[in-house]
């Protein structure tokens, strides 16, 4: 009896033991995929607080929340299940898939630079404004979630990738993980820049000397902040666009563009010996950025180029 009891002890403290792996390993897994998604979450919270200009302010944080929802739903509704089903049956598309959300990426980044020289987004600002403050949330709403899908998608993919080779339950608790963690974090910190200004007004308005210069700071500083966060957002972008499309040509077979971000990153040591660890991740990051503001250059001239020709057909 005794020996019995001693060996279903003995069976329990293992299934522990092997239940506090697995929960260690969803968790490295977990982490380590989120800091890969960095670029695409930077992106996202640069993007998400462009929605709400043009806004009452009281509307601000329901429209965050109505967003917030439709991204939660598109990563554990709809992405979570196809991660799986094609890590299942067709895992040679993920590399694939990757390539063509990195060049949307790509796109993405080369058009708001491009916006920002032709005067383009200014048009579409000013013509925002003539539209019915409901219509108007409407369209913002429906058109982040339609956004968030593509980097929700970009983003479980490159989750799906990293644990391609766990089994089932460890690829749906480290894909489910990720979508929440990085959504609340995401949105939770997009609610706190839309209302900083408001935060700002309310200290500069009943606080005492430190609250009023605090306040006095988050209303001068939060448009500046927006300004630099869209501008890494963008820079972002292009580098995270541009390194999965590297990697993903190696892995066809196509080295070259891969070596040539070796080679430089390599040169950049020996001129700079300061931190040859942090030089290298900037000049291949840098390279990595510059090839991917090409590639969504030449998509943008394609996009441009082919535009008379869908508007003459829908005529």
């Amino acid at each position: 009896m005794a020996t019995g009891l001693i060996a279903l002890l003995d069976d329990i403290a293992a299934i522990a033991k092997l239940a506090a792996a697995s929960l260690d390993d969803v968790g490295a897994q977990t982490a380590k995929a989120s800091i890969k998604a960095a670029g695409v979450v930077i992106d996202d919270t640069a993007v998400t607080p462009t929605y709400v200009v043009g806004l009452s302010p009281s509307r601000e944080l329901p429209i965050i929340w109505r967003i917030a929802k439709g991204s939660l739903r598109n990563k554990l509704v709809f992405l979570l299940p196809a991660c799986l089903l094609m890590g299942s049956f067709a895992p040679w598309l993920i590399t694939p898939l990757l390539m063509i959300g990195g060049t949307y990426l790509c796109f993405e980044g080369a058009e708001k630079i491009h916006s920002a020289l032709s005067g383009h987004g200014h048009a579409d600002a000013t013509a925002a404004s003539t539209v019915d403050p409901a219509t108007l949330e409407e369209q913002k709403v429906s058109g982040a979630i339609r956004t968030d899908f593509i980097l929700s998608a970009e983003i479980m993919a490159l989750t799906l990738a990293g644990v391609s080779a766990s089994n089932l339950v460890t690829q749906v608790a480290v894909l489910a993980a990720v979508g929440i963690l990085i959504t609340v974090a995401v949105y939770g910190v997009v609610a706190f820049i839309v209302k900083a200004d408001d935060i700002g007004l309310h200290l500069v308005a009943t606080g005492g000397g430190i609250g009023r210069s605090v306040g006095h700071g988050l209303v001068k500083g939060v448009p500046v902040f927006l300004q630099i966060l869209a501008i890494v957002g963008t820079a972002a972008m292009l580098w995270v666009g541009g390194s999965i499309v590297i990697h993903g040509l190696a892995e066809f077979g196509i080295a070259q563009p891969e070596h040539i971000v070796e080679a430089t990153a390599a040169f950049a040591q020996t001129v700079v010996p300061v931190l040859p660890d942090v030089v290298h991740w900037l000049a291949a990051t840098l390279v990595q950025a510059v090839f991917g503001a090409i590639l969504g250059g030449i998509v943008v001239l394609l996009v441009l180029a082919a535009a008379p020709l869908f508007a003459k057909h829908k005529a």
